[in-house]
């Protein structure tokens, strides 16, 4: 039985009674983004250590683990503090990001794609599977992942006999490759619907190729190709109706999140220009103190865009997204925000790289100076698709508004 759509479903899951869940408090919040603060100081100074191509965090994600921050994506009443999925607490779920990036994008990367997995379980699994997939999180400590890309051999999902559902093809892109235990595999319907599965990889026989991973940058994600051929899995591995993963407003405006990442990796670059430039003593040159005039005000507009997207979200509905069955007037604009938000970002760390780059020169970029590889990093990281289709988006919205430019997303 799919789940109701309900304000009650989503925000108040109903639990077996013989099943004890601590309860999170602001409390909690605070000293779950101070240890956030501190696995990020050690993730920056592990970073070289596990640069190269089939490496994964381990270290960092047992910290990561230890800490309850995987756990912290849960609602409340599953033992978390909703970091993704209660609105309210969006500005944190940001900061949270931003510093888990400032330590080492690969790792922000991968944990936002927990973060974005559990938040789709919670807004369109049943409540049988909430509840399963939040043990699995909060007593296991697996990783889940959003697994979606894919090439022409990209995954099918088809419906056998016995009730079951099996697999055939690969993705692309899958971070966390043989770490990340409980990706979603999402894949065709014979029928065409795009359907949200869950895979228990620790259960099942997939072919990883290492190979196919090669990067300049984000080495420590083990992005590898994997093929799900003969995979099978049972009706409740599938979450949600075919399409919910491609529903707006949630699809878009997820972008918020991978953007706070990203610029958690321009405060790093930020801050060690400027150690840099104080070591070398060059901090009266004046076309130095310019170019970090730049950087200062590029990094304090992505923590005010960042700012902007929590309050928008939090305005929004008190879920992330909203509730599926309840029509929101304001998705469209939600959006574009959204939108806004990564694009924005994306030029911000393309400024600081390119003000970086010019501030310490050769002998600045040169191994292992963590700014070179942080630079190979955000590269990488900000070739998301359809960047072109986002900025459209936001034209789009605003040519079809008649509100003057101040009223456009304050509609108070």
């Amino acid at each position: 039985m799919k789940k109701d759509y309900t304000k009650e479903s989503v925000i108040s899951i109903q639990l077996p009674q013989n099943v004890v869940i601590p309860k999170w408090h602001d409390s909690n919040i605070t000293l779950d983004l101070k240890r956030a603060t501190e696995i990020a100081d050690y993730s920056a100074k592990n970073a070289s250590v596990i640069d190269y191509n089939g490496a994964f965090p381990k270290q960092e994600f047992e910290l990561i683990a230890k800490a309850g921050l995987l756990a912290a994506p849960l609602a409340k009443e599953l033992g978390g503090w909703g970091a993704g999925i209660d609105a309210n607490v969006t500005y944190e779920l940001l900061t949270l990001l931003k510093q888990i990036g400032h330590g080492n994008l690969a790792i922000g990367r991968i944990y936002e794609g927990h973060i974005n997995a559990l938040q789709l379980i919670q807004t369109f699994g049943t409540g049988e599977q909430i509840t399963r997939y939040a043990r699995d999180a909060r007593e296991h400590h697996k990783i889940f992942g959003v697994w979606n890309a894919e090439a022409s051999d990209g995954v099918k999902v088809i419906p056998c006999e016995n009730g079951r559902y099996r697999l055939e093809g690969s993705k692309t892109f899958c971070t966390g490759a043989g770490y990340v235990e409980r990706p979603f595999v999402n894949g065709v319907l014979p029928d065409g619907g795009w359907q949200i599965c869950i895979v228990p990889m620790d259960e099942v026989t997939t072919v990883s190729d290492p190979a196919w991973w090669q990067p300049s940058g984000m080495r420590a994600t083990a992005s590898y190709k994997v093929d799900f051929s003969g995979v099978e899995l049972d009706q409740s591995a599938l979450i949600g109706q075919p399409g919910d993963y491609y529903r707006q407003p949630w699809l878009s405006v997820g972008v918020i999140r991978f953007a706070a990442v990203q610029l958690g990796g321009a405060e790093a670059l930020f801050n060690l220009t400027r150690q840099y430039l104080q070591d070398l003593e060059y901090t009266n040159d004046p076309y130095q103190k310019e170019r970090l005039g730049r950087m200062a005000i590029a990094i304090e507009s992505g923590n005010l865009w960042l700012r902007g997207a929590a309050d928008k979200v939090a305005a929004y509905a008190p879920i992330f997204g909203g509730y599926p069955t309840v029509p929101q007037p304001q998705a469209d604009q939600l959006v574009a925000y959204a939108n806004m938000v990564r694009t924005a970002i994306e030029q911000i760390c393309i400024d600081v790289m390119q003000l970086c780059e010019r501030s310490v020169g050769t002998r600045g970029l040169m191994p292992p100076n963590p700014m070179e590889r942080i630079i190979r990093d955000l590269t990488l990281y900000l070739r998301q698709p359809a960047f072109d289709a986002s900025l459209a988006n936001v034209g789009q919205y605003v040519l079809g508004e008649n509100n003057p430019a101040n009223l456009l997303w304050n509609d108070e």
